[in-house]
């Protein structure tokens, strides 16, 4: 699927089923946001040795923490409230999946974790794509669209630090095992009111 390379697209009748809910897909994107902005912290955390990873990571926090706002002031707009936090099975499904370093390696481990970073920002830009193009909602059709650019900047920045500090990992190899991972659990959502269900 172009530049994303995911091999299973998402069924666009899956914005029929978003649709009929509005209020759970704004609650459940805005903490999306929210975790994403958490999740480049800790690589932050983890990896402050290396300057230019931080400064980018800081830049993407900080807009993720703004796409957080903006979903929450069009939740406001709307008369409607920012539920609790969600889960996000999908999520869960492919940190499992990420190698926890058995012999210690910082290397492994960070190209993991920004693999795995890669692979929801790929997932999440493909579905506002789609949100974009179907949702009768003109006002959200913008809005998505302007977040699946930004969404696919994130991709990049994460796929193309762990081809720089993947020393020693043949890192294009695992990028196809974590495709066809997420190819083989993705035919299992897509009926949810949420942004990967």
């Amino acid at each position: 699927m172009g530049v994303l390379r995911l091999e299973l697209p998402t069924d666009p009748r899956w914005v029929t089923i978003v649709e009929k809910n509005i209020e759970e897909i704004l609650t459940d994107h805005a903490w999306c946001e929210q975790k994403a902005a958490t999740n480049a912290i800790t690589i932050i955390t983890n990896n402050s040795e290396h300057q230019d990873l931080v400064q980018d990571l800081l830049a993407l926090a900080k807009e993720e923490i703004e796409h957080f706002e903006q979903v929450h002031a069009i939740i406001i707009k709307r008369g409607l409230k920012l539920g609790r936090e969600r889960k996000d099975p999908y999520v869960n499904d492919l940190y499992l999946y990420m190698k926890k370093s058995s012999n210690g390696s910082r290397v492994s481990s960070l190209v993991e974790r920004l693999l795995f970073s890669a692979m929801i920002e790929a997932r999440s830009c493909e579905r506002f794509k789609i949100l974009s193009e179907n949702i009768k909602d003109e006002e959200l059709a913008v809005f998505y669209r302007e977040l699946m650019e930004s969404e696919a900047g994130h991709y990049t920045t994460f796929i193309t630090y762990a081809r720089k500090y993947g020393t020693g990992i043949d890192v294009e190899q695992r990028w196809r095992e974590w495709l066809a991972y997420e190819a083989s659990i993705i035919a299992n959502y897509g009926n949810q009111q949420t942004i990967h269900g």
